[in-house]
């Protein structure tokens, strides 16, 4: 089979040329947009040393620090819940139950359709309207609405990868664990989910990145999380009577582009350790062979007459 992409025609000469050309372009009009942009900060007065000051103030790095942690919290939460609600998902659309698999394949749609800022809001409500029945109180209205909200979108997303990752198996190897007597559950704990996260691994790490970045959407609810915590600084402390909007904004964009950068290797390393990992079943060494002559010339057994043997 030729290694050529059914894809797309695989570009000649010139087409290489064009498209390295068209590269150093789009590079120099991003740099430029870039220069552009710092031009008009530093215009602007936003580079000045005492807007910048102010991260040196203990009180601005500890709401920053604990911002940060809030958002990590969330984040620890929801991505283990929503790999969980991920694989029940996967499962259950894969079912051979009709009511179950239809269940899970109304949830997966409708997490998935509608917008996740509205279902972070609307659980919200539910949990505020039944603050004093749910036992909750202080700010675990707001976590709990974000969790949630997170978990279920992403968690529904997740479940289609882990559903493509496991129809990527071969049926062979299916068949072959039904053949052994493993009942359906085995086959699935087994032998096709482990393949399945190997295989979709990468997809599953930029799911939880989206995850990541999507804690951001609790200002919206008043959770004080890094983003709503930035804000409130931002707005609250003035320098010469002007906000400090755009440094708080490049602090806080560092930062998560750092975490996401941080969660990137990590899923990196793990997939190299899963490609260096001696997974399977060995193949013993090959013996001696043996020659027709030797395999007839065993020796009788002992039971065999004496005078029967000649």
């Amino acid at each position: 089979m030729s290694g050529a992409s059914v894809l797309y025609d695989v570009p000649g000469p010139k087409a290489k040329v064009r498209n390295r050309v068209y590269t150093v372009l789009g590079g120099l009009a991003v740099l430029a947009l870039i220069g552009f942009v710092v031009m008009r900060l530093n215009a602007t007065g936003q580079f000045e040393p005492e807007r910048w000051d102010i991260f040196n103030n203990a009180g601005v790095r500890t709401n920053i620090r604990n911002g940060l942690l809030t958002t990590l919290e969330v984040f620890a939460v929801a991505a283990v819940l929503s790999l969980v609600l991920g694989i029940l998902l996967a499962v259950g659309r894969l079912s051979d139950h009709k009511p179950v698999r239809w269940l899970a394949t109304g949830f997966i749609e409708l997490f998935r359709a509608v917008p996740l800022l509205i279902t972070i809001y609307v659980i919200w409500v539910l949990l505020l309207t039944n603050r004093d029945a749910l036992g909750l109180s202080g700010d675990q209205p707001q976590f709990w609405a974000l969790v949630i909200g997170l978990t279920v979108y992403n968690g529904s997303v997740q479940a289609e990868v882990l559903r493509a990752g496991i129809d990527s198996v071969p049926k062979g190897q299916r068949e072959a664990a039904y053949a052994l007597g493993m009942s359906k559950t085995q086959v699935m704990t087994t032998v096709l989910i482990p393949q399945a996260v190997r295989a979709m691994l990468p997809t599953i790490i930029s799911q939880l990145v989206v995850t990541l970045k999507d804690t951001s959407l609790g200002y919206i609810i008043t959770f004080e999380e890094l983003l709503y915590t930035a804000r409130l600084m931002s707005t609250n402390i003035l320098v010469n009577g002007e906000d400090t909007y755009v440094p708080f904004i490049i602090v806080t964009g560092s930062i998560y582009v750092a975490m996401c950068l941080a969660l990137s290797a990590l899923a990196n390393w793990i997939e190299r350790r899963g490609r260096r990992a001696k997974t399977g079943i060995g193949v013993a060494a090959a013996g001696e062979p043996v020659t027709a002559t030797d395999a007839l010339e065993t020796a009788p057994p002992a039971d065999v007459p004496a005078d029967a043997k000649d």
